[in-house]
């Protein structure tokens, strides 16, 4: 693609912006409900254009992390439809009054929630990504200019076809969702430099597309990082509770950013907990410290790099740790910032843990897993902030939104 074809992706795309930001919350709720109903419509276009994706993926040597990623079914493609429907229902904050106050010289002031504008998404295999980041963009009243990677070109385009024609259908312009069809490295580096046209850039990939972000992106952007996540498992621990949310935080959906990659056991519970888990995460790798070893027998010792890193797969570290001070330790170590959760029926313990643990979110007694924006009532996600400005954690509307002030007076001036 030609600098000259991005731009114009780019000018349709403000053009879009500028028609979403006066449409109507029925309208947009109207095109949302729209594009639901062909994503259903179009689902057997979009799978065969999904199996071709993995057929070429598998063909390169792709891992099955990414084929799960990458993979669409049925029941994915009635998930994200779902979604689309689930956002039509949340409220609209465009317009809502965050703040409003009287000045003494009476001017009313009010700020209002407005929207972005164009949000450009960067993104790897996941084609949901395409419908969810579509969605949230729509009913925040911005238009999305999207680009995939090329392993999951086919399944994007697919998709954004049925998204823009459910948009279209409502009396939108369907230009609201635009997707770039080249996927080159040269074509991601002019995209993230786009700053007349991208409004917030949201990168959604591996460590390669964070680190082009960082050094080059001249656009405003927010970090959706690692996500290496911990448990804690305090000596006052339901057992049974903690080995529930430990199979399903590692086992559930590995490949995700809110899979727990490692677990930590507070010593006085490690030899009895940790040999009835063995059996549970039959099928998992699992790594760890010197005492883990000495009670998992499948366990192999870990390295510094083990408990540094976001597998994205069914492998675990594990480490025992001496009270709650080790394992806060521990995670101001080498937590990515993502999600941590503590397990304990000790409220002191909790509440500790919740004030001292640095992360976009902490859990007590449930699973990582929850740490995303349909689960946390958002409809969908476009992102999982890492980072603390201007959002943090899994951004929903209100992320996509920026504040105008409005101010009414009645000839007051200055002096």
């Amino acid at each position: 693609m030609t600098k000259a074809e991005l731009a114009e992706l780019g000018r349709r795309s403000v053009a879009a912006s500028r028609t979403l930001a006066d449409a109507l919350s029925s309208t947009k709720d109207q095109a949302l409900c729209f594009a639901a109903s062909s994503l259903l419509e179009r689902s057997e276009a979009i799978l065969e254009a999904n199996a071709t994706d993995i057929d070429r993926a598998r063909t390169a040597g792709a891992s099955e992390t990414i084929i799960d990623r990458l993979a669409l079914s049925h029941t994915r493609i009635q998930q994200m439809a779902h979604g689309l429907r689930c956002v039509s229902e949340l409220s609209d904050p465009i317009g809502e009054i965050v703040e409003g106050y009287v000045r003494p010289n009476g001017l009313a002031v009010r700020r209002v929630r407005v929207p972005l504008g164009v949000i450009g998404v960067v993104y790897e295999n996941r084609p949901n990504v395409t419908s969810d980041a579509a969605g949230l963009c729509l009913k925040s009243a911005n238009a999305v200019l999207l680009r995939g990677s090329a392993s999951s070109l086919l399944s994007n385009i697919a998709i954004a076809e049925s998204l823009r024609a459910g948009i279209e259908k409502a009396g939108l312009p369907p230009d609201a969702v635009l997707l770039v069809e080249d996927a080159s490295h040269e074509t991601v580096e002019e995209f993230i430099k786009m700053r007349d046209v991208i409004d917030l850039l949201v990168p959604r990939g591996g460590h390669e597309l964070v680190s082009l972000v960082l050094d080059k992106a001249t656009v405003p952007y927010v970090i959706d990082g690692d996500g290496n996540c911990h448990v804690y498992v305090d000596a006052s621990a339901d057992l049974e509770m903690a080995e529930k949310i430990v199979i399903n935080a590692k086992m559930s959906r590995p490949s995700v950013c809110n899979a727990m990659e490692t677990l930590l056991v507070h010593k006085d519970v490690a030899a009895s907990f940790l040999a009835r888990l063995e059996v549970s995460l039959r099928g998992v790798e699992l790594v760890g410290d010197e005492q883990t070893c000495r009670y998992m027998s499948s366990a192999t010792p870990a390295s510094e790099e083990d408990f540094a890193t976001e597998f994205l797969a069914l492998k675990m570290s594990i480490a025992v740790v001496g009270d709650l001070d080790g394992a806060l330790r521990h995670i101001a170590r080498y937590s990515s910032g993502h999600s941590e959760a503590i397990i304990t029926s000790d409220r002191d313990a909790a509440a500790r843990f919740c004030r001292e643990v640095d992360s976009a979110a902490v859990l007590v007694n449930a699973s990582t897993r929850f740490v995303d924006g349909s689960e946390l009532g958002l409809g969908a996600e476009i992102g999982i902030s890492t980072q603390k400005l201007h959002a943090r954690g899994p951004m929903g509307l209100r992320a996509l939104t920026s504040v105008k002030y409005v101010i009414d007076g009645n000839g007051q001036v200055r002096t």
